[in-house]
């Protein structure tokens, strides 16, 4: 979703001009609203749509149901994954079973036995030397393995387990969203102006959906010389006028000023009003009943403090 500002491509912006009174700047400039376009963040097919060109909507209302059987498909598959290797990393944990640590106990203790056995019958030449070595490995094997049993396994195996049930988890989060990510809801509040698809269309990741027009407060953009620039102040007050609702004033406030000079837009005819220098400056009215519109000119009186 991109934050951009829409305005009238074909719109001519004028320096601003003080008026006969010394005490304000009339300038011209063309309404712009903040636009948010809504994108889909999981594919699939559209199986309902919510809402339509021209409704309101507030931040969170849902505005298109994705088939979500796909990806529902996956997400149990990745949650099994990771209860799988969640049990796994908490066996690392615990160590060997009590009934292997018994059982290497036994063995252990056998081993022990016969190899005392086995010197006591190699001392009497009884047995050969070989049956001898043999029963001193079985010992030195059963001992080990007794030790192993007992102290469980290694830092880095238990780290291998651990990073393993993690990797599960992320998996497990990410299909989670994309399952989630199927009911498509408004970013912002505001009036939905345009939607790009149908019911029953197969809409990609990434796919555009609705276009989301926020006129809750609209901005104006007006152009004042470097004479003009030290009459202009931040929050300073603006009246805005549009000429469908020539009776009616709107009150709003300066909320930028450029601090670098540019060239006066080219769409200024005259070549002498091209090449003078002039600041932007942008004026914010609020905008409650919608009535302003994006796109339409609007001229703006700034009221001049007195010195």
């Amino acid at each position: 979703m991109n934050r951009i500002f829409i305005s009238l491509i074909c719109a001519v912006f004028f320096t601003g001009c003080i008026g006969d009174d010394g005490k304000t700047i009339l300038a011209t400039g063309t309404i712009e609203a903040t636009e948010i376009t809504v994108s889909a963040q999981s594919g699939g097919q559209v199986k309902q749509i919510i809402t339509d060109e021209g409704r309101m909507v507030n931040a969170g209302d849902t505005l298109v149901i994705i088939d979500n059987t796909d990806w529902r498909y996956q997400l149990e598959q990745a949650r099994g994954g990771y209860e799988m290797a969640e049990s796994q990393y908490r066996l690392a944990l615990k160590g060997a079973r009590e009934e292997d640590i018994i059982q290497a106990e036994a063995n252990y203790s056998n081993a022990e036995a016969d190899l005392k056995r086995m010197e006591e019958l190699f001392r009497v030449k009884t047995v050969t030397e070989k049956q001898l070595d043999d029963a001193k490995t079985r010992f030195t094997v059963s001992q080990q393995n007794l030790e192993k049993v007992r102290r469980g396994l290694r830092r880095e195996e238990i780290e291998i387990a651990r990073a393993r049930r993690d990797q599960a988890k992320g998996i497990l989060n990410s299909l989670q969203k994309k399952f989630n990510d199927c009911t498509v809801t408004a970013p912002i509040s505001g009036t939905i102006t345009e939607r790009f698809i149908e019911k029953g269309e197969l809409a990609g990741t990434g796919s555009v959906l609705f276009r989301i027009s926020d006129l809750s407060y609209v901005d104006i953009t007006i152009y004042v010389t470097e004479v003009e620039l030290p009459k202009v102040q931040l929050n300073q007050k603006a009246i805005v006028t549009v000429d469908a609702f020539p009776d009616r004033k709107y009150e709003g406030k300066v909320v930028f000023i450029s601090s670098n000079a540019e060239f006066t837009p080219k769409n200024i005819q005259t070549k002498d009003e091209r090449t003078k220098l002039v600041f932007s400056v942008k004026v914010k009215v609020p905008n409650p009943d919608s009535t302003l519109k994006a796109g339409i000119p609007a001229d703006v009186v700034l009221h001049v403090a007195d010195k």
